[in-house]
């Protein structure tokens, strides 16, 4: 090799790696902005808005897109975002269908990623693609055994269920099973229904024939009005629990009276303001909900901009520790960012600490979440 040839060669080899190499760090975002999880994926769309620009020093490009609520445009998105944009770091998807259509694109592209979803099979069991992906809600059997709980010391002891059925409501529903029997409690209906339904009189008729206690509605926005207005309708008089996915204003809106008295297992932002002090995560879920209501209006917090913001506070944590030992836009970047996300101790986030290992991509505690209730239009703080 003459001195032109390898000259040329180490200029093309520099050349490669600048252009392998971003000149920041690239998060790509695949959110739900149109379709029936609209009403949670918008509020996430405007947390991500509330995102810094730099961070430890190094510009961060936010690349946004809409799944339209459907798993299968989600996972394609997630690829494009891989192979095309070249990312590195993912987040989202907002609801648990989507979530687990992409954990396989996200584990063979190598890409980390943290998602707003909540079923607890997105990051179990933890195989070799769920060794990158994490998420920023609580697990649903915590708050299924929060809710379990509250049931037995409020003497329900029968208890139907009307849930989605999809991951989510699965998910939940399995969980619920588990900590239903933990507590001592009869499950004596179970139905299901999808989220495009116009009506539940059928599954609502069955339920009431098995005389519950209480009934737990599995559903996620503004579709969990549906069974809880039509047990209304139909005289039902016992209690009616809710999960944490339908925790956004729009349900208070669209629900009005007939959704009065819910009560739901949920994160803290929502009661920010109402926490005792004591609250491990008082001081970051004010902090964040003062903001949010600043950009977008009194009183719009709700729990979902709360899972992206978190995302962004772990990924806070993590990009520095992964810039000492790689550049952006690198394997190895995205592979050191992925071992600072695993190692996380104790970030302060809107649910209360979070410390992540190989073996937890959740990290939140039993003492992160609440229970709260619809009064009077407003969601309110519900000391146990």
């Amino acid at each position: 090799m003459n001195f032109l040839t390898r000259t040329v060669a180490a200029v093309a080899m520099v050349f490669a790696f600048a252009v392998s190499a971003h000149a920041q760090v690239k998060i790509g975002i695949v959110i739900s902005m149109t379709g029936p999880a609209a009403t949670l994926g918008l509020p996430q769309k405007n947390a991500i808005a509330l995102m810094p620009k730099t961070i430890g020093g190094q510009d961060v490009e936010y690349i946004t897109l809409d799944d339209a609520s459907d798993p299968t445009t989600a996972r394609r998105l997630v690829e494009r975002l891989i192979t095309e944009d070249k990312v590195d770091l993912l987040m989202g998807p907002t609801i648990s269908p989507s979530a687990l259509a992409v954990v396989e694109a996200a584990g063979r592209g190598k890409t980390p990623m943290i998602t707003f979803a909540a079923a607890r099979s997105i990051v179990q069991p933890l195989d070799e693609n769920r060794q990158w992906v994490y998420k920023t809600t609580i697990n649903d059997d915590i708050f299924a055994k929060a809710t379990a709980t509250y049931m037995a010391a409020h003497d329900q002891k029968k208890v139907a269920v009307i849930g989605f059925n999809d991951a989510y409501g699965e998910s939940w529903a399995s969980a619920f099973d588990q900590a239903a029997k933990n507590a001592g409690l009869e499950i004596v209906a179970s139905e299901k229904f999808n989220k495009n339904d116009t009506s539940v009189t059928a599954q609502v008729l069955k339920v009431m024939a098995a005389k519950p206690d209480a009934v737990l509605v599995i559903a996620a926005g503004t579709p969990g009005v549906l069974p809880q207005s039509t047990l209304v309708e139909r005289g039902f008089k016992g209690a009616i629990y809710q999960t944490t996915g339908v925790t956004t204003n729009d349900f208070l809106r669209v629900g009005g009276k007939a959704v009065e008295g819910a009560i739901i297992a949920t994160g803290p932002l929502i009661v920010a303001d109402q926490l005792p002090e004591s609250n491990i995560a008082k001081a970051a879920a004010t902090e964040f909900a003062k903001a949010y209501n600043d950009a977008n209006g009194a009183n719009s917090i709700s729990a979902f901009p709360g899972f992206a913001w978190d995302g962004f506070l772990l990924a806070q944590a993590a990009i520095p520790v992964a810039l000492e030992k790689a550049k952006p836009g690198t394997p190895e970047f995205r592979a050191a960012l992925n071992d600072a996300l695993q190692n996380s101790k104790a970030v302060v986030t809107t649910s209360g600490p979070v410390t992540l290992t190989p073996k937890d991509h959740t990290g939140f505690t039993p003492e992160s979440l609440v229970l709260i209730q619809v009064k009077d239009g407003k969601w309110t703080y519900l000391p146990n």
